[in-house]
């Protein structure tokens, strides 16, 4: 492995130069170069900051993301029009569907949008699919008795499927040829990753079968994904080891309120991941689901690592039991910027105010970590870094009753150790991985105005992975 110097760089408030050799810092200080490496970047004091770590996305989804139709601008249009050019016999998959912008949505609603032909479409929350006839009866939808196959009165699939990822996934058409089946391109997600400075991220996916990661793990093997993988999986894994070089982080228990699980059943699958000797995380979108989660882990105890995922209505109150049971927030502050004029719209009077709490979580002695929910919401950090700072959604509207962060403490959000959201920030110090995000001036100003255009490079042990 080549060494590499980086010269001039501001590290911590200071003009210094550091030296990489194997993929580990190994030196930081004025004039600590000495010579003869591979590599020597002049940094002309830009910061240099331990690589990002986006500490909730999913990643195949990503890449099916970039594959598929974006309906958020109109559904009926860009259905229609993916429906003229495509060839005859292929698959429509498209993603972006929010009913309270597109109106109610069902098999027969796209089937007069896209008659004959195999059409899956995702809400832009990812919880719900709906498939056209065609696509329904191509996965066996007809069938089937999974639960989360909504049926109307008369017993018909309505094409509305409830939390079927592991259901759907493999079952692509007998003709024609989803993007499902396609291999998943995570060499543009990669390089859409190194582009902001992303050298790590934690994939939640709630997956049931261990086979769900080997894609993750041979696009990291293979240099394509140049970024380290924490992956979750469902209660159904929790004693399962992920392939390597994948890390295995907490379990992903979800709380959904379309279908809410018992207290029972909730503690038992805590307990279950508890005995595994992991964690877990817990997507709570709702006040009421919070309030689930909270007994569970009072019935049956928290462990390090616990967290909660979203985080979406926190009311004051609950912050105590959060600081008491020692449980980390990871949450998505982009969703106020990209979301912030519909929350004000539709989310209930009395839960606005609490919709996203960083700064007063922080306040109460809980641990909050940043994310992106990529690609359902925004995958760039530096959106939810400058959200978590000005709280607004697009109109320029004020959204919940927190203050806004400090920029550093902004940044920081995507900083903690992946294996502790909310930690102590990771250093550019000697001895620490090479994962390394250079900015194009010192830190400053970057704070001033956080945005992507201001990363110069990127470096995943010691590699660069992005030049601007």
């Amino acid at each position: 492995m080549s060494s590499l110097e980086l010269r001039d760089a501001e590290v911590d408030g200071e003009r210094v130069d550091v030296r990489v050799e194997e993929g580990l810092i190994t030196a930081v200080g004025s004039r600590c170069g000495v010579g003869g490496a591979d590599v020597v970047l002049e940094c002309g004091g830009g910061a240099l900051v331990p690589g990002l770590h986006d500490h909730h996305l999913h990643l195949l989804s990503m890449a099916a993301a970039a594959a598929s139709v974006d309906v958020s601008g109109g559904l009926d249009g860009a259905i229609r029009g993916a429906d003229a050019l495509a060839l005859p016999g292929a698959a429509i998959r498209a993603v972006g569907y929010d009913e309270g912008r597109h109106g109610p949505l069902d098999r027969w609603r796209l089937d007069a949008l896209a008659p004959g032909r195999a059409v899956r479409v995702q809400h832009r929350s990812g919880a719900l699919w709906v498939l056209s006839t065609v696509a329904l009866d191509e996965v066996g939808a007809f069938e089937a008795a999974e639960e989360g196959i909504e049926c109307d009165q008369l017993g018909r699939p309505t094409g509305r499927l409830f939390r079927l990822d592991g259901w759907l996934r493999g079952r692509g058409p007998r003709r024609g040829g989803l993007p499902d089946r396609v291999p998943p391109d995570l060499a543009a997600v990669g390089r859409r990753l190194a582009s902001y400075g992303v050298t790590g991220v934690t994939d939640c996916t709630p997956a049931a079968d261990i086979a769900y990661f080997e894609p993750i793990a041979g696009a990291v093997r293979s240099g394509a994904l140049p970024v380290t993988v924490w992956v979750t999986g469902g209660p159904e894994l929790s004693e399962a080891t992920p392939p390597p070089p994948l890390q295995r982080g907490p379990v992903k228990v979800l709380i959904t309120d379309h279908a809410f699980p018992s207290l029972a059943q909730v503690s038992e699958e805590f307990a279950r991941a508890h005995r595994a000797g992991r964690a877990v995380a817990v997507h709570c979108v709702s006040r009421a689901g919070l309030l689930l989660a909270l007994a569970a882990w009072r019935a049956v105890g928290s462990v390090p690592g616990d967290r909660v995922e979203h985080a979406s209505v926190v009311p004051l109150e609950a912050v105590t039991s959060l600081r008491e049971l020692s449980l980390t927030v990871v949450t998505q502050p982009a969703f106020l910027a990209a979301r912030g004029d519909l929350y004000l719209a539709e989310v209930e009077p009395p839960d606005q105010p609490d919709l996203y709490r960083c700064a007063s979580l922080q306040e109460g002695g809980v641990a909050v970590g940043g994310s992106t929910d990529a690609p359902f919401g925004p995958d760039d950090p530096w959106v939810a870094i400058r959200a978590a700072i000005e709280r607004r959604a697009a109109s320029g509207s004020q959204v919940g009753s927190d203050r806004g962060m400090e920029p550093a403490g902004a940044l920081d959000l995507f900083l903690g150790p992946p294996e502790h959201p909310g930690g102590p920030r990771r250093r550019v110090t000697p001895g620490a991985t090479a994962d390394l995000c250079l900015l194009d001036v010192p830190l400053r100003r970057v704070l001033l105005e956080p945005h992507r255009g201001h990363v110069a490079a990127t470096f995943f042990r010691g590699r660069r992975t992005y030049t601007a």
